[in-house]
């Protein structure tokens, strides 16, 4: 699904209805912020705003996703393209995260036995130091590739808000975590918390 179509559709639409987006935000209670970022294509809206954020612009959701008005002649084309990406983008997603609970797991595994490996195998001291820098290379490459799919995996909700956004990678290794949350500053709200990591 292109975003920055998406949201140039969007723009367009409010603006040739005469709303700022201060007042579309209004009727929707969501900041301007929200509705900024969705015009600049960095996020889309949650599936909850989607139909009051169409009725606000006189649009379908399937124009919505489409990035433009879609004429009713391919109005069935259109919505059974537009489920087929949702249904791929889903899949990615869990795809992404199974991965990553792999990759961080195996990567742990590995780490682990060849530190054992270094602390109980009769070697030269040489070749233990070796073991354990290369075992903690091993984890600390596994664990980093685990975040990176798991970052890449669906989004964050702001607990606030409730927007969904993505956030940098840096925001992503700071922020402390539980299994499915982390503390993050959301991009919409401006407001940190424990934002929970989301499929949709």
């Amino acid at each position: 699904m292109n975003q920055v179509k998406i949201g140039k559709f969007i723009a367009e639409t409010r603006r040739g209805l005469n709303l700022t987006q201060r007042q579309l935000a209004d009727r929707l209670s969501v900041s301007d912020k929200t509705v900024s970022k969705w015009e600049c294509g960095k996020g889309l809206p949650e599936v909850s705003l989607m139909l009051p954020l169409c009725d606000a612009l006189g649009i379908t959701v399937n124009d919505l996703l489409s990035g433009e008005r879609v004429a009713a002649a391919d109005y069935r084309a259109s919505a059974e393209q537009n489920m087929i990406h949702l249904l791929r983008e889903r899949r990615e997603n869990r795809t992404f995260l199974a991965v990553s609970a792999i990759c961080g797991a195996l990567s742990v595994i590995a780490g682990g036995a060849l530190v054992a490996l270094a602390a109980f195998a009769d070697l030269p001291a040489a070749a233990r130091i070796v073991l354990i820098v290369f075992a903690v290379a091993v984890a600390a490459v596994g664990i980093g590739g685990a975040a990176v799919l798991d970052r890449r995996a669906g989004h964050f909700e702001c607990p606030h808000c409730k927007n969904l956004f993505v956030p940098t990678m840096k925001e992503y290794v700071q922020g402390a975590h539980t299994f499915t949350k982390r503390r993050l500053r959301c991009p919409a709200c401006g407001k940190t918390g424990m934002c929970r990591h989301t499929l949709k």
